[in-house]
């Protein structure tokens, strides 16, 4: 990870960790909200034969809007020699043209296309929220400010600065949750109406909404879980502070009645939402727990351990043809699509960072958010309903 994007947040094993990646999966999403299940259905993904290759770091300069060859024709099928894209044509230097072996493009796959390129920020994407009923984009980064986007043009309509580091954004119906270091904020998008949540004790890496609460992930290790309330001039009231992991919560998702953390003290813990009390603590990996996604009877987890090719987040989703597909962002600055649950590959996204934050929205959108500060507008190619219509 690029030393110069954040400060050292905690050592675990060998890493350094300087501002954590971070996926939050929305507890609406199908892969979200299947069963977790315990113990006994916890599984281990094996490190796949692949093996991640680095990329030059630097900003984003052009789209390849589709995944066409040099001399302009579809790219229905890929060469071997063409499993990634072009670190010269990444950075607009390559010289070989037609006769180069990489991808001139920054994705691979003819089921769905790169709609937009949104530019602002200036340090990494940690978080993206499209809030139900609104036509505004919000994307949260390291570099301390939130951007308003607008859903018909594409542009930046406004942007927040909120004067301290991001470390997670999310939405829940109209509400934006913006995680900063001892606080969440809480904006409500239909009133203008917004909250100071407090009580996190160091940066809120990680949130997710079961129901009607709303948990957050903090640095020293606990789980904040505050209850929504119609009674009070705060709309939020802290419930209680989960407590058991030993090192920051980086990671959240709701399975059935559960809610599961992951952690940098390499532990994935399984709370009850009815009583909130940790009923399982599996110790799969060795290092730092990076994403969770609920998927069928498996708890899917990747891990700076490099279990998953050094995966950094999650996140799924069904295709157009109503197929589940898991994405995996590696710290090849690739993110990896696989079938499930063949997990046969059948497509790869290109970065010019780590892809630290994948979200999905409505009608086939996805969106994609990098260490550089660039974010993605993603669209599968058969979607139908409502598509971010942008220039």
């Amino acid at each position: 990870m690029a030393g110069s994007e954040a400060k050292t947040v905690q050592k675990s094993s060998n890493h350094d960790v300087k501002h954590l990646p971070r996926k939050r999966p929305n507890p609406s999403n199908s892969l979200a909200s299947a069963t977790g299940g315990g113990v006994s259905e916890y599984k281990s993904i094996e490190e796949s034969s692949s093996s991640c290759t680095s990329t030059d770091s630097g900003n984003m300069e052009e789209i390849g809007a589709s995944s066409k060859c040099s001399d302009g024709s579809e790219d229905k099928t890929v060469n071997k020699s063409s499993n990634k894209a072009c670190d010269y044509w990444m950075s607009g230097s390559c010289i070989k043209g037609d006769g180069c072996q990489f991808l001139h493009s920054w994705f691979r796959g003819d089921w769905f296309s790169l709609l937009a390129n949104l530019k602002g920020h200036t340090e990494a994407v940690c978080g993206v929220a499209l809030p139900s009923g609104s036509d505004k984009l919000y994307s949260g980064s390291s570099d301390g400010t939130v951007h308003v986007w607008d859903c018909h043009t594409g542009q930046s309509t406004r942007v927040i600065n909120l004067g301290d580091e991001i470390g997670s954004l999310i939405s829940e119906g109209p509400w934006v949750f913006v995680g900063l270091p001892n606080v969440v904020k809480a904006w409500n998008m239909e009133t203008a109406a917004d909250y100071n949540l407090n009580g996190p004790v160091g940066q809120v890496y990680a949130m997710t909404v079961s129901s009607d609460t709303l948990f957050a992930g903090a640095q020293d290790g606990s789980i904040l879980a505050w209850k929504g309330s119609t009674e009070s001039p705060n709309p939020f009231e802290l419930a209680t502070s989960l407590k058991g992991h030993t090192g920051a919560v980086i990671s959240l998702t709701i399975g059935r009645d559960r809610l599961y953390s992951g952690s940098m003290d390499s532990t994935i813990r399984a709370w009850e939402l009815d009583t909130l009390q940790c009923i399982h603590t599996l110790n799969g990996h060795a290092d730092a727990v990076m994403s969770l996604i609920c998927w069928d009877d498996y708890l899917l987890s990747c891990s700076l351990d490099r279990t998953i090719k050094g995966a950094i987040a999650f996140c799924g989703m069904h295709d157009a043809k109503d197929k589940l597909v898991l994405f995996c962002s590696c710290n090849d600055n690739s993110i990896y699509l696989y079938d499930l649950p063949s997990f046969n590959e059948r497509g790869r996204i290109f970065s010019k960072g780590e892809v630290r934050t994948i979200e999905t929205g409505p009608g086939g959108l996805f969106f994609t958010g990098d260490g550089t500060g660039s974010l993605n507008v993603w669209k599968l190619a058969e979607s139908h309903g409502r598509v971010l219509q942008v220039a």
